[in-house]
């Protein structure tokens, strides 16, 4: 009875440390996230933050974010899923929006991810500039193809919804983004707008 008990407790030790220790790496993997995603927003630039800037900013060791995300790619690329829940929230409203036409669903995916880079052009460069495999590979790449190539297909007189995707998800990348609004001193609001106007001349007459 008494070894039975004591395993039971050693047991109970051993689960009560586990948990513990989960609950460590979940706080610490949400402390690296937030700080990276601070850091980045901040930044005048994308190269100019390094992961000891993220490790210093987070509390943790240097050796906790290569362990937990690989290197900076897999930090980045971590950071860029955590913040595009809002982002797929607008998206499944425009999918959603009752009576919507399929141009204007088109134009509004559109807009809705040109905020996106807009807001997080830093981190979106990054990810760009870190040569996470190719930017077509990246799994929010994708997501967004898949999105508007469906959209596209709607659009009568669009005959490659696949390759137009393509075509018009490039206007929006974020390096391009990045130059026009903190170069150019281009104003988001005439971003927008111009990626309207482009939208129409490649979708044709209505």
């Amino acid at each position: 009875m008494a070894q039975r008990a004591e395993r039971t407790e050693r047991t109970a030790r051993t689960e009560r440390t586990e948990r513990t220790e989960r609950a460590d790496a979940q706080r610490n993997r949400e402390a690296v996230l937030a700080a990276a995603d601070a850091l980045f927003a901040a930044s005048s630039s994308p190269h100019s933050v390094s992961m000891d800037d993220i490790a210093a900013a987070a509390g943790v060791g240097k050796g906790t974010l290569f362990r937990r995300f690989g290197d900076r790619a897999g930090l980045i690329a971590a950071v860029i899923t955590s913040r595009l829940e809002p982002l797929r929230h607008t998206v499944r409203e425009v999918q959603e929006a009752a009576g919507s036409a399929p141009r204007r669903q088109v134009a509004d995916l559109l807009d809705a991810a040109l905020a996106f880079k807009i807001e997080n052009r830093n981190l979106m460069s990054a990810a760009e500039d870190a040569g996470i495999s190719s930017p077509y590979r990246a799994q929010h790449y994708g997501w967004w193809h898949e999105t508007l190539r469906t959209a596209l297909e709607r659009v009568p007189g669009v005959h490659a919804p696949d390759f137009t995707a393509h075509a018009l998800l490039a206007a929006i990348r974020a390096d391009l983004v990045a130059h026009l609004v903190d170069e150019q001193q281009m104003s988001p609001e005439e971003l927008r707008s111009s990626l309207a106007a482009h939208v129409d001349n490649v979708l044709g007459p209505a």
